[in-house]
């Protein structure tokens, strides 16, 4: 069993400094271009043709914004990327496909099958990322567990729960499932495996039964599984630097199998012209390249990113991340207020602060005040005048802090206020195991 002592989660913080080291190349420009070409062809075949609703749907989905997380994403390629294998099969497409009656149709049906060779390969890259990811992930938690039956428990019950997962897609395939149906389903289980390791985390739901052989795995670890994937947590700092180039390949594959399903339908009625067969192909090209680079790109990442870090880095990059003051004009008879979050008793609350002087000495009103659920305002630090001032407070509840600068008594005078303010969490320390006491 691996160490955790003096170890915490890793951070946002920690991540923003982690990821500083793999910028990711942009994509290239033609992403955006062939994007645009393709909607504006899909356009021109549904513009004098009604949709069916499921065209309505795929048209709605190709022009919303893509979805937040990036493993969503990843699973929303990878069934486009299905969806358009599908209808790539010889089987599936427009029988006017099937003669060949004349050189250009066969020269179609060659490319055709070339794009469904690049798909092919995209596909096969992306679900091993996935399940080396995932395995990864599990197998790396797993190293800080206790290694005896506890640890066993925690095996056995993933690997139920990932027969009975299995067990439900197929069920669901032998039924006649469509492939949308099985990625719907593929997602709510990728969620329940996060609600899982939440539950992990916290003790809780199907964990429960669990909770008396849990002694003895490190505090740090359940923090990690319960907390790493919130919505503002440290996974926040992945979506926000890799998610924008993600987002356009999600945009790209979903506008590329909405022309590819317009198309199918509507084929008898006008062949492609050879500037559609050009783009199509460039398209497909651009964006088998490039989510490939990506893929391999988020791999490397992942797997050089730590789970845990000491108390003292994060204390350092918490005090980095806060070095930078911000400037604010406070006009006569007006206030600047700082609103606070503070999710854990005993967290300090620092702040440092000063007016930028002209020619006459001044001051600014300062004072914080804490909000409990019900609304009822309670004064935590007194007003007082100050120049400058630097502080802390240890908070004995959770809940809402407001820091207030206020200028209301001045009649003619701004003042300009340079502050920095910041929460730091509690750094927990170890807990001593029933031997560790015994010594």
């Amino acid at each position: 069993m691996a160490s955790t002592e003096g170890l915490m989660p890793i951070t946002r913080a920690f991540l923003a400094k982690y990821y500083d080291k793999y910028p990711f190349a942009p994509l290239s420009e033609d992403v955006c271009r062939l994007t645009d070409e393709i909607h504006s062809m899909s356009s021109d075949l549904h513009k004098d043709s009604p949709l069916t609703q499921g065209e309505s749907s795929l048209v709605h989905e190709a022009e919303s914004h893509p979805p937040h997380k990036v493993d969503e994403n990843l699973w929303k390629n990878r069934e486009q990327i299905e969806e358009m294998l599908f209808l790539l099969e010889s089987s599936n497409r427009p029988p006017a496909f099937q003669s060949q009656s004349t050189a250009e149709d066969a020269e179609l049906v060659s490319v055709l099958g070339r794009l469904g060779e690049k798909f092919r390969s995209t596909l096969k890259n992306l679900e091993t990322f996935q399940s080396k990811n995932s395995e990864f992930v599990f197998n790396t938690v797993m190293t800080y567990m206790p290694q005896d039956f506890r640890g066993t428990l925690i095996r056995q019950q993933r690997e139920r729960s990932e027969r009975n997962k299995q067990a439900e897609v197929d069920a669901l395939i032998n039924s006649g499932g469509s492939i949308r149906d099985r990625y719907a389903l593929l997602w709510n289980q990728q969620m329940e495996r996060r609600r899982q390791l939440a539950q992990l985390g916290s003790a809780t739901g199907v964990y429960k039964t669990l909770v008396k052989y849990l002694v003895g795995v490190p505090q740090v670890l359940l923090d990690f599984v319960q907390k790493i994937n919130d919505d503002d947590g440290p996974m926040e700092e992945q979506r926000q630097r890799y998610g924008p180039p993600l987002y356009s390949l999600t945009k790209m594959v979903l506008n590329i199998r909405l022309f590819l399903s317009l198309l199918w339908r509507r084929f008898e009625a006008g062949k492609l012209s050879r500037n559609q067969i050009t783009v199509l192909e460039e398209a497909v090209d651009v964006y088998t390249s490039e989510f490939q680079r990506f893929i391999k790109f988020i791999r490397d990442v992942f797997a050089n990113s730590p789970f845990f870090i000491t108390a003292e880095e994060a204390g350092a990059l918490e005090a980095r991340k806060s070095d930078e003051y911000k400037e604010v004009s406070v006009p006569a008879g007006k206030t600047h207020e700082v609103a606070l979050t503070v999710d854990a008793i005993n967290s300090y609350i620092a702040w440092d602060f000063s007016l930028i002087q002209g020619r006459v000495d001044m001051d600014i009103g300062f004072s914080m005040e804490y909000t409990d659920p019900s609304g009822q305002k309670t004064q935590i630090l007194p007003y007082r005048r100050y120049g400058a001032d630097q502080g802390n407070f240890c908070t004995i509840l959770s809940g809402n802090y407001k820091l207030i600068w206020d200028n209301s008594y001045s009649t003619f005078f701004k003042k300009v206020l340079r502050y920095k303010v910041d929460c730091i969490p509690p750094v927990v320390e170890p807990e001593l195991s029933t031997n560790q006491v015994a010594e």
